[in-house]
């Protein structure tokens, strides 16, 4: 029987002086309908819930059978050389004489051992003009061996909406959608990741010491 049920009260003997004892009632409550209820709604639950997407980032690779070396003029080369607190520094063209600058960057905390986190307003402005005041401009990504991962991926984040909306601007003024853009109207981001070398430590310190000394951290 579903629902509660009330089970017959069993006779009881008079008590002393000839009362009778006072009945209880015992009842007994099923709860096979409230176990059905539960496995609806964990079913519908599990039907209908969307599972969120593991997040990857999507970077396209030639085929290694078809890589091959591309010089780049100093004069034409960006580099991007992230230390290993997650410091960032920039420069076009060649070290020795041009010395590397901090991009402005947030101090996450003396107990966080992620160091600074690059701001990405300051890194997305120098992209853009850099890229503006030199068309034939490539990026050299060079990432500490002991650098957070985020890091990297901030940078190919800011290169990439850079290249989104450099792309909608065009198609905006070319009066069309971005994938009806012509393949040379069409603006792609070059840039490459190196190999962090012992020469950059040298060349991140010095630049550092530079930071520190203009007042910059």
């Amino acid at each position: 029987m579903s629902g509660g049920a009330v089970e017959a009260p069993q006779k009881h003997d008079k008590g002393k002086g000839g009362r009778r004892k006072k009945r209880r009632m015992n009842i007994r409550i099923d709860m096979t309908p409230m176990v059905d209820i539960v496995m609806l709604l964990l079913i519908f639950y599990m039907v209908t819930t969307v599972f969120s997407m593991p997040q990857a980032m999507e970077i396209n690779l030639p085929p290694e059978d078809e890589t091959e070396d591309v010089e780049v003029r100093e004069s034409n080369l960006l580099t991007l050389r992230v230390d290993e607190a997650n410091r960032i520094f920039w420069n076009v063209g060649n070290p020795a004489k041009n010395m590397p600058l901090m991009i402005a960057a947030t101090k996450l905390g003396d107990n966080d051992t992620s160091g600074y986190r690059v701001v990405a307003d300051s890194l997305r402005k120098i992209l853009i003009d850099e890229n503006v005041n030199n068309p034939r401009l490539s990026t050299l990504i060079l990432i500490h061996p002991k650098a957070k991962y985020r890091s990297m991926v901030d940078i190919l984040d800011e290169i990439d909406i850079l290249e989104r909306s450099w792309n909608a601007a065009r198609a905006k003024e070319r009066g069309v959608d971005v994938d009806k853009l012509e393949k040379d109207d069409k603006f792609s981001y070059r840039y490459a990741m190196g190999k962090w070398e012992d020469r950059d430590n040298k060349i991140t310190a010095d630049a550092l010491t530079n930071a520190l000394s203009g007042g910059e951290i």
